[in-house]
């Protein structure tokens, strides 16, 4: 197979997961027989700086004409004025929303061997294997709003229609069929006319799915269940803001953010992966971040894009190894104890492969 995969490094640590990213499909190239092209553009604050905008036209151009999307980080310090007229995260919104990515989906899986690194017990995180299923071109992020407000004022607007809630409605039942048939819906559906219109559709949508169970849970309750029974999820699907809410929260039952993958899809094969955590500018530079996130988000880019299955299992296998094999980067080492560089923990996926 040969395929072109556009890299934005981003920001931060980005530009070092995205590297060590490249490194690993490329071998799995090699090892597999497919060809990856990769091109680099901006996105984000290095955007800012050098075109005065956060996603310039000439990135978009080159994405159009690549099979995938592969995501550093974006923002830092430099660029975190929230009165500032262009900002990196409106580059990540407009790129979704470009290519009409709606549905992010973000695993999240309790390794064993990070059983320690969590400051929950060990026996809650038995068999938790969880797939989050985001809404990511609607709500609050995107609906009508006031930015700089009215006097002391200003307002943002969860704004939602049956066809954006039925289509990854779809998505997140499609999945649950693939796995155990479990799906949990997350809604404020007491109190937000906008979550009343969720629940309603998502059990409309229900009703093509009969060999799925459906439950719903309102936000706040799903907050603590994911810290008291994490292992009842299976699927779970949240709007747009309490999905990024409540994936945040349970990176903590991974041992790190820098765990944690995710993949925003759309109707077609095209999609945008990135890792979960930001572009961490404490340890930019310093060799220090975990590429673990990148590497699955990777695996995902083989899955979802490029159809390629047994390719994204072996990667997604190789880091399990190089973690039980005792692979720690700075986030996952014991306190105090040692840990290897970025590069060094991907030349121990690499190896594993």
């Amino acid at each position: 197979m040969k395929a072109t995969i556009t890299v934005l490094p981003g920001d931060g640590i980005g530009v070092e997961v995205t590297n060590q990213a490249m490194h690993v499909l490329s071998r799995i190239g090699t090892q597999y027989g497919h060809d990856f092209t990769f091109h680099e553009a901006l996105i984000g604050g290095i955007a800012i700086d050098k075109t005065g905008t956060s996603l310039p036209d000439e990135t978009l151009t080159i994405a159009e004409q690549s099979d995938a999307i592969l995501l550093g980080a974006v923002g830092g310090p430099k660029w975190s004025d929230p009165t500032a007229p262009v900002r990196p995260e409106q580059g990540l919104l407009k790129i979704r929303k470009h290519f009409e990515l709606f549905a992010n989906l973000r695993p999240v899986k309790a390794y064993p061997a990070l059983a320690q690194h969590t400051p929950l017990r060990a026996e809650l995180l038995e068999n938790v294997d969880i797939l989050f299923v985001r809404e990511l071109t609607g709500g609050a992020y995107f609906g009508p709003r006031q930015e700089q407000g009215d006097g002391d004022s200003a307002y943002d607007t969860m704004l939602y229609s049956v066809p954006e809630v039925a289509r990854v409605a779809h998505v997140a039942f499609r999945a649950a069929q693939g796995r155990s048939k479990k799906l949990t819906s997350v809604d404020k559906a007491n109190v937000l006319a906008s979550m009343r219109l969720w629940r309603r559709t998502v059990g409309e949508v229900h009703e093509d799915y009969g060999d799925v169970a459906l439950d719903h849970v309102l936000v706040d309750a799903c907050t603590m269940y994911l810290m008291t029974r994490p292992a009842s999820f299976d699927v779970v699907l949240a709007e747009n803001m309490f999905g990024d809410i409540i994936t945040d929260e349970a990176s903590v039952l991974a041992g790190s953010l820098g765990m944690l993958p995710s993949a925003s899809i759309g109707a077609e094969k095209f999609g945008l992966y990135e890792p979960v955590h930001g572009s961490a500018p404490d340890i930019a530079g310093q060799g220090k971040a975990n590429p673990t996130g990148t590497l699955l988000s990777a695996a995902m880019l083989l899955r979802y894009s490029l159809g390629l299955e047994e390719e994204a299992m072996a990667l997604e296998q190789a880091v399990e190894a190089a973690l039980v094999s005792g692979a720690r980067t700075a986030d996952i080492a014991p306190r105090g104890g040692s840990y290897i560089s970025t590069e060094e923990f991907t030349q121990t996926v690499i190896g594993a492969l």
